[in-house]
C-alpha cells in the first residue's frame, strides 16, 4: 500500500513485523482514548522488538508486553471504551485483565470471528493490509522463539 492510498494517515499505523509489512487503521471514532495512548507509545518506540507472546490458531495473536510474557504494560490503565463494533478477522482490539479498565499497551488481532469478545473489549483499529503476514505469525502460548514487531509508525511520520 502506497502513501498516497491512505486515507487517513494521522489514524494509520504502518507495522513492520518479523514476517512482514502489517497496515492498521484506527478507529478514534470509536475508541479516541486508546488510539491517542496507542500513538503516544507508537511515537515513544515502545512497541519496537515486542514479541507476539500470545498466538492461538483460530483465534489471535496478542503483543504489546515489554516482558514479552503477558505481565506487563507500558503503567497507564486506560478506561474501557466498549463499542458495537464486532470482532471480526482483522480486528485489533485492547488485551486487558479481569477489570474492565485495565487495558493498557498490549493488544490482540483476530485471526477469525471471535463474537464472544463483542462489547467486552475495546476495538480501536482494523487491519487492511497484511493479514496474510498476520496470519504467518508463529503460534504458542507461550511462543516458543516468537514473532516480534521490529518497528510501528504512525503512517503521517513516515512521508
Amino acid at each position: 500500500m502506497a502513501l498516497a492510498d491512505i486515507k487517513d494517515p494521522e489514524n494509520t499505523l504502518l507495522m513492520e513485523t518479523s514476517k512482514g509489512p502489517v497496515v492498521i487503521e484506527m478507529r478514534p471514532d470509536l475508541a479516541p482514548e486508546h488510539v491517542k495512548r496507542i500513538k503516544e507509545l507508537v511515537r515513544d518506540g515502545f512497541y519496537d522488538g515486542i514479541v507476539f507472546h500470545r498466538v492461538i490458531d483460530g483465534f489471535m495473536a496478542q503483543t504489546g508486553c515489554p516482558n514479552g510474557t503477558g505481565t506487563g504494560g507500558s503503567g497507564k490503565k486506560l478506561k474501557a471504551e466498549f463499542s458495537k463494533e464486532p470482532h471480526v478477522r482483522g480486528t485489533v482490539s485492547m488485551a486487558r485483565a479481569a477489570d474492565p479498565n485495565s487495558g493498557d499497551s498490549q493488544f490482540f488481532i483476530c485471526f477469525a470471528d471471535s463474537v464472544w469478545l463483542n462489547g467486552q473489549y475495546t476495538v480501536w483499529g482494523k487491519v487492511i493490509e497484511g493479514m496474510e503476514i498476520v496470519d504467518q505469525i508463529k503460534r504458542g502460548e507461550p511462543v516458543r522463539d516468537p514473532d516480534n514487531i521490529v518497528s510501528v509508525k504512525v503512517a503521517a511520520d513516515a512521508a
